[in-house]
């Protein structure tokens, strides 16, 4: 018979993967083993749309073995494995340190590219290592990894539990990766009181903290009108009505960028919009029929809304200016992601004294002798929104400072000294969130410590 001891051991089995402890034994600490496994990492081909999920898997479990942690493997849709790799706290009923990261990467277009941008290449005179990821964001998860290797190394034990989360499909919104993990019982059971997650390189010495995100909005508008002879004029045609939406949109996103040109507002903080896609005609073997006024027309754009605007406004503009019924005009949502949680607020999270985690962040960034810019918003989305969507605080924070912004760009790079000098914040972040003595916080609090 078994006994409720055993039984929770034998569950605890079945969970995570225990690797035996000899693995450890061999592993180099040395900056020329640590960039050795970034350069691993890299290399290893998770662009989207045929990510090699399983292989990144397989290299992160092996990388959890190798300082005797327990990881698995889940898939909450076949085939996209999330890597979950747990540190265990001396306290397991304090809530937990998660710190997040995605596997999946944007494509490349190699022949853009001064090296090839999946071989991790080093250069030698500069330091700057070249790969589709180093910034976004393969960096961040090889740093988590190594910070937690220095700390077991040093003797160090966490007061909080640690989970590392490698999940998929970030670069395509996340819906199979980071949304199922933040809506599963899983993640439940992890008992998480904050999140760590990706923010972006700085050109300047400060490191950049985001404490929210603009939320995605995919507009498609289309107009329809009567066919027409390509030398008729007539009022109210289909293209001309969507020239006319264009027209507005363009006004509107003229006046927000000038925001951001004048200084007065950052580039997070303004609703953008953009043109995706155009589409009208009438298709021939040769390109399109020249002499005929098409039916109907339509356009696509990428809008994203700061938690700190007002999305009701906006969606009246859409219905009174952008695409009234009155010019034969329709519009949809192909995405359609809320600026509010799931209490009704808005998305973000709490910065400076009112929040501690945040207090927590500055002091060890500062002992790491860094120095933490002005909280942002974060101009794209990231994962961090399903998160927040249950009123987790959630940091968004990429050590990479004196590096230009690269995020899917050619020639994507990391140099090998703000990689290292990463790790070594790392290092103090985790050392503080999870020494916290502080008693814990309740599920309708999560910013308190």
């Amino acid at each position: 018979m078994y006994t409720p001891t055993l039984l929770c051991f034998c569950c605890f089995l079945l969970l995570f993967t225990i690797p035996p402890p000899s693995v450890a034994a061999g592993d180099s600490s040395s900056p020329s083993q640590i960039i050795s496994r970034f350069q691993q990492y890299l290399q290893i081909n998770t662009a989207q749309p045929t990510p090699d999920y399983h292989l990144a898997a397989e290299f992160l479990i092996s990388q959890a073995d190798s300082i005797s942690l327990p990881s698995r493997s889940i898939e909450f849709v076949h085939g996209k494995p999330l890597v979950l790799i747990h540190w265990p706290g001396s306290d397991p009923d304090l809530p937990s340190i998660l710190l997040y990261s995605h596997t999946d990467v944007v494509p490349a277009e190699p022949h853009k590219w001064d090296h090839p941008p999946f071989s991790a290449h080093l250069d030698p005179s500069s330091g700057r290592i070249f790969a589709r990821g180093s910034q976004d964001m393969k960096c961040v998860g090889m740093q988590y990894l190594e910070a937690v290797r220095r700390l077991k190394a040093s003797g160090f034990r966490p007061r909080r539990s640690v989970y590392l989360a490698f999940s998929p499909d970030e670069e395509i919104d996340g819906h199979d990766g980071a949304e199922k993990f933040a809506y599963s019982d899983v993640f439940d059971a992890l008992n998480v009181g904050v999140v760590l997650d990706e923010g972006l390189a700085s050109p300047g010495d400060s490191y950049r903290p985001f404490y929210a995100e603009r939320s995605p909005w995919w507009l498609v508008i289309k107009a329809v009108g009567a066919p027409g002879h390509g030398a008729k004029l007539y009022d109210n045609s289909a293209v001309e009505n969507l020239f006319k939406s264009i027209e507005s949109i363009r006004r509107f996103r003229a006046s927000q960028f000038d925001l951001v040109k004048t200084g007065l507002r950052a580039e997070g903080e303004v609703i953008s919009i953009n043109t995706a896609f155009l589409k009208a005609g009438t298709p021939s073997p040769t390109g399109f029929v020249m002499n005929l006024q098409p039916s109907e027309a339509e356009a696509g754009f990428d809008i994203r809304i700061p938690p700190t605007a007002d999305p009701e406004s906006l969606e009246r503009r859409i219905n009174e200016e952008w695409a009234p019924v009155s010019r034969n005009m329709t519009f949809q949502f192909k995405q359609k992601a809320s600026v509010y949680d799931k209490e009704g607020k808005p998305k973000l999270t709490k910065t400076g004294s009112s929040n501690p985690w945040w207090i927590l962040l500055e002091e060890a960034v500062a002992k790491a002798d860094g120095k933490l810019g002005k909280p942002e918003i974060f101009p794209a989305a990231t994962d961090s929104r399903y998160f927040r969507e249950w009123g987790l605080p959630a940091i968004g924070f990429s050590p990479m400072a004196n590096t230009p912004v690269l995020v899917h760009d050619h020639n994507e790079f990391l140099s090998q000294a703000e990689y290292l000098k990463g790790i070594e914040v790392y290092e103090l972040i985790i050392r503080a969130f999870t020494s916290s003595e502080h008693t814990g916080a309740s599920k309708d609090h999560k910013d308190e410590l």
